[in-house]
C-alpha cells in the first residue's frame, strides 16, 4: 500500500500504524500546505513523538510553484493509494491544497482528512488540544476526585485512540475500493475520534459499572474505589478484581474465610459495593504483605491482581524484556532511545516498519477473492465479509461491533453456561452498555464444549472470513478455536486475539482486566493529582479496552488485504498492556535519552494551560494557550493589557464569572483551544455532536427505557449511517443462523436444542 502524509503534529501516528503493518509511507512537504508541527518532548533538539511517528519514512518536498513539482505531485497522486492531510479548515493551506479537486482527478484515491472538529459543521473552525478533547468527549467529567479539579490524564491519549479510528475507518475503505475502483474522502474529527475511542460515554462499559449507563451512574468517590480497588500493603500498593461471584469466594478464602462477610449475600457485587467494612478488611489484610506475594497469591486463588508499579518499573520487568516490546533506534544522528517494534503480532512476529522488507511487495489493484462476494448495495464498506465473534466484555463487544457497523456481517457465538460478562442481570433482559456493544450482530447459542457444538462451530469458520476472541491465552486452544485448528479448516480464515499482556511471557496467563492492566504498566501511579502520590483517579475510566478493539479491528483488515495478494489468512495478537505502551512512548524514550546525557528544553511554556473554574458549582473550562498569538487573542478576550506574564489568578476571576459555554465559544471564537467540562449526559444535545449526527435514541424490544447509542462513525461521500440492528439475546438468531449458514432443517435445528447443543433466548424464556 503506498501513502502520501502530508499530516504534522500529534495525528503523524496514523502514518506509524499504517507502516508498521507494512505500508509504504512518504511524508509529502508542500510549500503553502503543510506546516512544521511536531510533537515532543524535545530532548537533544529532538521532538521525540514526531521522531517515532516519523522513523525510517521517506520524505519528499516537490516543489509546487514549478511545472516540473506540479507534474511530479500529480504523479505521486496517481500512483498512492491513500493521501492523509490535516490543513486547517477555513485556511489558505485548505484552499490551496483543494482535496476536493484532487478527489476529481484522482476518484480511485482513499483521502483521509483530518482536522480537529470535521469540516462538515459551524464548529469547524474550532481548534483542540488533548485538555480541550478530554473535555469536550465528557472524560474529564469522570477523571479526578469527586469535588475536585477534574484530573488531566497522562500522555496526550485523545491523539492516540483517534488515530487508531482514523487507520480503522482508512482502512475499510481502501479494501472495499480495491473492490469496486473507487476511492472516498474521509472527513475525520480528532474530537469524534478520541469520544468514540477512548472512554466513549454511551459505548459499552466495563464489567463493573453492572449493566448501568455512564449517564445514569452518580460519582461517588467511595463506590468508585469499590469497582478495582487499590490496596496499600508492605512495599507499595497491589490493584484487586472481585467482581464476579468466584473472584469473591475466591478473595473470601484467601482471607481465611473470616465470618464478618460469611453471608451469601456478599456473592452479590452490589452487596460489596455497599459494604462500609470490606474493602478496610481487605486492606488489614493485604498490609504486611509485599507486591509480589498479593499478585502471587491471589493469581493462586482466582483474584486478579496487580502491583500497581511506576513507569520505570514496569519497564523493567522481566515480561516485557522477555516480550522484545522496545528496539534502541537511532532518532538523529547520535540520539538512541529505546521506541517499540510494533503493537500487532502477525503470525507470530512484531509488525514493524523496522523489520521490513526493504524491497517491498506487489501492490494491489483490486481484491480477487472478495470480488465474488456479495454486497447488500447498502453503501458500508465492508458489506460481503463475515465476522466469527467470541469475543466477551469490551475489548471483544467493541472489535466485533465496528465490523458490523462497516457492514460485515457479524455472528456472536455464545452460550448461557459461560456468558459475556457484560450481560448483567437476567439473560433475557438487555442493558445499555451491551446493547452498545454488540448491536449490529447476531447471536448463535452454541455449545462449544460439546463435540457436536465444536463441529457446528467449525463448519461455520468454513465460510467466516475473521475470527475474533479475546480469552485468556490457552482457552481458544483448549476449545478448539485457536488459529492452528482453524486454519486447517478454512486456509483463508484471519483470527484475531486480544488479551491483557500477549500470548508470551511470564505475565501471559494472568488473569487481566484494564484497571490491573493499567497499575502493572504504570499508568495509574500517573494518573494522579501532582504532588500527591496516592490519589489514584483511574478507576471509572475504561481503556485501553475501546483503542485495543482498534488495534485489533485494524489488524484484521490488514490480513484480509494481505490474504487477496497471497490466498492465505493469518492471525494477529494484540497486547493491551504493549497498547498503553505505545502511547507513553515518547515520554520512555525522552527519559532514557535525559538519562543518557542528552538535554531537555522547551518543557514549558509559562502560558495558560490546564483547568479553569467556571459560574456554578463544580463546573470547569479546559483552556490551552500553545503560543504567542493565542496568548495575545485570550488577553484580548478577558480584557487585560499585552505584555508580560499572564496573571493566571485574572483568567480564573474571568471565567468564574462566566458560565463554560459561553466561555468556551468566546475564546474559540478568538482562536483559543478551549472546551467546557461536558458530561456524558449533555453531549447528545450539543450543537456540535447533532450537527455531526453522533448519537441516536432506540427503544430495544428486551429493554424497558430508552437507549442513546452512538451513531456515525465514518463521515465521508460513499459510506452510510451504521445499520439498525439491534444487540440480540443470547442465542436470540439460532434457527435464522441455523438454517441459512448451516444448512440444517427445522428437526434438526429442534433436536439439537433438546440436547443443549443449540439454545434459543426471548424476551420471556430460554430453550
Amino acid at each position: 500500500m503506498r501513502i502520501l502524509d502530508l499530516s504534522s503534529g500529534p495525528m503523524s501516528a496514523v502514518g506509524r500504524l499504517l507502516a508498521d503493518l507494512g505500508a509504504r509511507v512518504t511524508v509529502l512537504r508542500l510549500p503553502g500546505v503543510t506546516n512544521d508541527d511536531v510533537v515532543g518532548p524535545r530532548v537533544a533538539g529532538v521532538p521525540v513523538q514526531t521522531a517515532i511517528n516519523r522513523h525510517g519514512m521517506e520524505t519528499v518536498e516537490p516543489d509546487s510553484s514549478t511545472a516540473a513539482g506540479r507534474d511530479a505531485f500529480a504523479e505521486m497522486l496517481a500512483g498512492a493509494d491513500i493521501l492523509i492531510e490535516n490543513t486547517r479548515p477555513g485556511s489558505l493551506a485548505e484552499a490551496t491544497l483543494a482535496v476536493r479537486e484532487i478527489r476529481r482527478q484522482h476518484p480511485q484515491l482513499v483521502i483521509l482528512s483530518l482536522s480537529d472538529f470535521g469540516r462538515d459543521n459551524d464548529y469547524r473552525t474550532w481548534q483542540g488540544t488533548g485538555p480541550v478533547f478530554h473535555a469536550l468527549s465528557s472524560e474529564l467529567s469522570r477523571s479526578g476526585i469527586p469535588g475536585r479539579e477534574p484530573l488531566v490524564p497522562p500522555a496526550d491519549l485523545p491523539y492516540h485512540v483517534a488515530a487508531a479510528q482514523a487507520a480503522v475507518m482508512t482502512m475499510a475503505v481502501y479494501l472495499d475500493r480495491l473492490r469496486t475502483g473507487e476511492g472516498d474522502l474521509i472527513d475525520f474529527s480528532i474530537l469524534d475520534g478520541a469520544m468514540q475511542t477512548l472512554d466513549p460515554p454511551f459505548g459499552s462499559a466495563g464489567s463493573a459499572s453492572a449493566g448501568v449507563a455512564v449517564t445514569m451512574q452518580q460519582r461517588d468517590w467511595d463506590a468508585e474505589r469499590q469497582r478495582y480497588p487499590i490496596i496499600p500493603c508492605k512495599d507499595g500498593h497491589v490493584r484487586i478484581c472481585i467482581l464476579a461471584k468466584r473472584q469473591w469466594r475466591g478473595m473470601f478464602t484467601w482471607m481465611g474465610s473470616p465470618e464478618e462477610f460469611a453471608d451469601p449475600s456478599y456473592d452479590k457485587l452490589g452487596k460489596r459495593f455497599r459494604s462500609p467494612h470490606l474493602l478496610d478488611a481487605i486492606a488489614r489484610f493485604c498490609a504486611d504483605k509485599t507486591r509480589a506475594e498479593l499478585e502471587s497469591q491471589g493469581q493462586a486463588h482466582g483474584v486478579p491482581t496487580a502491583a500497581v508499579l511506576t513507569l520505570s518499573e514496569a519497564l523493567t520487568a522481566e515480561h516485557f524484556s522477555a516480550r522484545g516490546f522496545f528496539r534502541d533506534v537511532e532518532l538523529a544522528p547520535g540520539v538512541v532511545a529505546p521506541i517499540p517494534v510494533g503493537v500487532s503480532e502477525i503470525d507470530g512476529h512484531r509488525a514493524s516498519a523496522l523489520d521490513a522488507n526493504s524491497e517491498g511487495s506487489e501492490r494491489l489493484t483490486a481484491a480477487p477473492l472478495l470480488a465474488g462476494r456479495q454486497r447488500r448495495g447498502e453503501g458500508r464498506p465492508l458489506e460481503g465479509i463475515r465476522v466469527l465473534d467470541l469475543g466477551v466484555i469490551v475489548v471483544g463487544a467493541d472489535t466485533g461491533r465496528l465490523f458490523g457497523d462497516l457492514g460485515a456481517d457479524v455472528v456472536k457465538i455464545e452460550h448461557s453456561a459461560h456468558p459475556d460478562g457484560l450481560r448483567v442481570g437476567k439473560l433475557t433482559t438487555m442493558t445499555q452498555p451491551f446493547a452498545a456493544g454488540h448491536r449490529n450482530k447476531r447471536s448463535i447459542g452454541l455449545d462449544l464444549r460439546t463435540q457436536e457444538g465444536l463441529e457446528l462451530a467449525h463448519r461455520l469458520v468454513r465460510d467466516a472470513d475473521v475470527v475474533l476472541t479475546n480469552f485468556k491465552p490457552g482457552v481458544a486452544e483448549a476449545l478448539g478455536m485457536d488459529y492452528a485448528a482453524l486454519r486447517r479448516i478454512n486456509p483463508g480464515i484471519a483470527v484475531v486475539d486480544s488479551s491483557a499482556f500477549g500470548p508470551s511471557g511470564p505475565w501471559s496467563k494472568r488473569l487481566g482486566y484494564g484497571p490491573l492492566v493499567r497499575a502493572a504498566v504504570g499508568f495509574t501511579s500517573q494518573w494522579v493529582y501532582p504532588g500527591e502520590p496516592e490519589t489514584f483517579c483511574d478507576t471509572v475510566t475504561v481503556y485501553p479496552d475501546h483503542v485495543a478493539a482498534r488495534i485489533g479491528a485494524l489488524s484484521a483488515i490488514a490480513l484480509l488485504l494481505r490474504r487477496e495478494r497471497t490466498g492465505e489468512g493469518g492471525s494477529a495478537s494484540i497486547a493491551q498492556a504493549e497498547v498503553m505502551l505505545s502511547h507513553v512512548a515518547a515520554d520512555i524514550a525522552a527519559d532514557a535519552l535525559e538519562r543518557a546525557g542528552h538535554p531537555r528544553s522547551g518543557a514549558g511554556h509559562g502560558a495558560p494551560w490546564g483547568l479553569f473554574p467556571a459560574a456554578g458549582e463544580h463546573q470547569w473550562i479546559a483552556i490551552t494557550v500553545r503560543d504567542a498569538a493565542e496568548l495575545q487573542a485570550l488577553r484580548w478576550v478577558i480584557g487585560l493589557p499585552g505584555g508580560g506574564e499572564l496573571d493566571l489568578d485574572a483568567v480564573r476571576a474571568w471565567t468564574s464569572r462566566h458560565s463554560r459555554t459561553e466561555a468556551m465559544e468566546r475564546l474559540q471564537a478568538a482562536g483559543v483551544p478551549a472546551g467546557a467540562v461536558m458530561h456524558a449526559d449533555e453531549l447528545p444535545s450539543w450543537g456540535y455532536y447533532e450537527q455531526r449526527r453522533s448519537f441516536r435514541e432506540e427503544l430495544h424490544p428486551h429493554a424497558d427505557v430508552p437507549f442513546t447509542m452512538e451513531n456515525v462513525q465514518i463521515h465521508c461521500d460513499h459510506v452510510a449511517d451504521p445499520p439498525l440492528r439491534q444487540a440480540p439475546l443470547i442465542g436470540e438468531q439460532t434457527a435464522e443462523i441455523a438454517t441459512e449458514l448451516l444448512g440444517l432443517s427445522p428437526t434438526e435445528i429442534e433436536a439439537l436444542h433438546r440436547r443443549g447443543v443449540l439454545e434459543t433466548t426471548t424476551g420471556d424464556v430460554q430453550v
